[in-house]
């Protein structure tokens, strides 16, 4: 595959040799155990966002990662906010990255998940009215369903007053759904922090400075400082930085 902006690898075996596909899912692959890894953007003075939207801050590098990491998942979550506000549609690979699938003995595509405690919902949102694989929305036990949310998405209710996120990752994983993706925001990042869910970190650094204003890529309770061990740092031509941290 040809790209217009090249990404190398700066650590722990640093090359100035352009990385194609192959080896950039190499370099993120799949773990050999149940694993949630989170997938984020932020500027170099940690905004989220540029005018509102993370769109802002993703070039041709992170958006070509963001494809990968969506190719070597099972699950995508991503919070009710962040599909509403972001625009999401239904999630969908090119004939490249299905066929990698289908020869990994995967499913042609990866199963949104949306995490929604109010269930604020628009059923014909086309992320659930023209998904190719059945969403999942994890809930909790009386938020009241929209008309329609029924038939086009599994309502899965985990947690009374909140959403319990240990208990719908078992669910998840109860489906087969072990290699979990989430995209965000930050506020779903901070809760499954703080519930000890998160295994890994990738982080792109876009050379920019969005000023005052964006929040940071994680939001809401304080919870336990966590380690995480620096697995790799990929610099693309364009000035961006792709970390990648995970747990020992």
């Amino acid at each position: 595959m040809s790209v217009g902006i090249p990404i190398s690898a700066l650590w722990p075996e640093p090359s100035a040799r352009p990385l194609d596909d192959a080896a950039l899912t190499a370099r993120y692959g799949r773990a050999d155990r149940p694993h949630l890894r989170m997938n984020f953007v932020t500027s170099v003075d940690g905004g989220v966002a540029v005018d509102g939207y993370s769109a802002g801050l993703s070039g041709e590098p992170d958006k070509r990662v963001f494809g990968l990491l969506r190719m070597l998942c099972d699950a995508l979550v991503v919070a009710a906010g962040t599909l509403r506000h972001e625009g999401y549609r239904a999630v969908r690979l090119n004939e490249r990255r299905r066929t990698w699938r289908r020869e990994q003995g995967l499913s042609e595509y990866p199963t949104l998940v949306v995490v929604s405690g109010s269930l604020d919902l628009d059923p014909a949102q086309a992320a659930f009215a023209d998904a190719p694989v059945r969403p999942v929305v994890l809930t909790r036990a009386d938020a009241p369903a929209p008309p329609g949310l029924a038939e086009v998405a599994d309502v899965v209710r985990c947690g009374d007053d909140r959403v319990d996120l240990a208990a719908g990752l078992a669910e998840l994983r109860r489906r087969g759904l072990d290699q979990v993706l989430c995209e965000g925001g930050p506020h779903l990042f901070g809760a499954l922090t703080a519930a000890d869910l998160v295994d890994e970190v990738c982080l792109t650094v876009a050379p920019l400075l969005a000023g005052a204003g964006p929040g940071r890529i994680t939001a809401g309770d304080p919870s336990q400082v966590r380690h995480l061990l620096l697995r790799h740092v990929l610099a693309a031509a364009d000035g961006v930085l792709m970390l990648r941290y995970a747990r020992d």
